[in-house]
């Protein structure tokens, strides 16, 4: 075949590829991404809010200048009560960066060791966890144990677990997905677990460690481990798309403030959360930004070192098929923009 005719298959190739994508991308998701960018993040969020999302809060901080608040669409949609920037949100997995902290300072105090296994600290789940001999804390942390994911389950968002029992019984006695080491797959239950190692050695509840040595310090007021510590009209309101309720009374872990979560986030990106040694064992297992999501709510705690800012973003609507997953990383990655335009 020659050159020229391989040139113009493989122009056919990209052509008919570009056209199957375009197909099949929602075309507000490309209307978001090509719009005009506007001149302000509370323009961002007005427009966000116009794709679709009920409720969006986003709070913006860089060295050198006073924090930025920002807030559109709905606090409480029934109610119709705007979006309150200090309101308390569900913040999901972003919850695994104040663990992966809480296990570094349990480390370098001696209490726990990233090369334990699972058969060392909970030696009941060998022969219910495969591999629990050879997967250890650390490969946990970083997601590579091979365990299979609770909230993989079929259905499961419908009526979730509510206790480390039934959570594991989702997938004890199952095969691992991989060997521990070998492959890399996000999974909640590896973080369970974590939770429930932290719980034993400590000889009570984890949280009270964050809180004594993680929230205290940082003098982070706004952040709780459950909706029992907090007044629910504090609690912002969260939507599924195709389901008819408000979702704030689903308990799903840790809430805060958009504030304390990037207070948070930058003294863990700047060093300050920790003491000598400390971030030298989080920099080698865990990384520094996080997003999460849960029916209703999805998160992100972002870092970016060419404009030194952190962005907290929430976003109060979600749907099964990750579509507004997709429209907020976009309007993200718009928000970065319009920080750098006006650094």
């Amino acid at each position: 075949m020659t050159n020229k005719k391989t040139k113009l298959i493989v122009r056919l190739a990209l052509l008919t590829g570009t056209i199957v994508s375009m197909f099949f991308v929602p075309w507000l998701l490309v209307k978001a991404w090509i719009l005009p960018l506007p001149d302000t993040v509370q323009e961002q969020l007005d427009e966000a809010i116009s794709h679709g999302f009920d409720g969006m809060i986003v709070y913006i901080e860089q060295t050198g200048k006073p924090a930025q608040y920002y807030a559109a669409g709905w606090h409480n949609r029934e109610s119709r009560i705007p979006a309150k920037p200090q309101a308390l949100y569900k913040i999901a997995s972003i919850s695994k960066l104040y663990d992966a902290v809480a296990v570094t300072k349990l480390v370098s105090a001696g209490k726990l060791s990233l090369d334990k296994t699972i058969a060392d600290y909970l030696p009941d789940l060998v022969g219910k966890i495969e591999n629990a001999e050879k997967i250890t804390l650390r490969l946990m942390i970083q997601h590579r144990s091979g365990i299979p994911n609770f909230t993989d389950t079929p259905n499961f968002w419908a009526a979730p677990t509510r206790s480390f029992e039934e959570s594991l019984a989702l997938i004890q006695d199952k095969p691992a997905n991989f060997n521990p080491g070998e492959d890399y797959e996000y999974c909640n239950t590896n973080y369970l677990l974590i939770n429930k190692i932290m719980d034993d050695v400590l000889g009570y509840g984890n949280f009270q460690f964050i809180q004594d040595e993680i929230l205290s310090p940082l003098n982070l007021n706004n952040t709780f481990s459950s909706l029992r510590e907090v007044d629910l009209n504090d609690v912002m309101s969260g939507y599924h798309v195709g389901y008819p309720h408000d979702l704030k009374e689903a308990e799903h872990g840790m809430l805060a403030s958009a504030e304390d979560v990037g207070r948070f986030l930058r003294a863990l990106n700047d060093g300050t959360l920790f003491e000598p040694g400390e971030e030298e064992i989080y920099s080698s297992i865990y990384k520094y930004e996080h997003s999460g999501w849960v029916p209703g709510y999805q998160s992100f705690a972002m870092y970016d070192k060419d404009t030194d800012a952190v962005v907290v973003a929430f976003y109060s609507t979600t749907d099964s098929e990750l579509y507004n997953w997709n429209l907020s990383e976009i309007i993200n990655s718009r928000i970065f923009k319009i920080i750098g335009n006006n650094s």
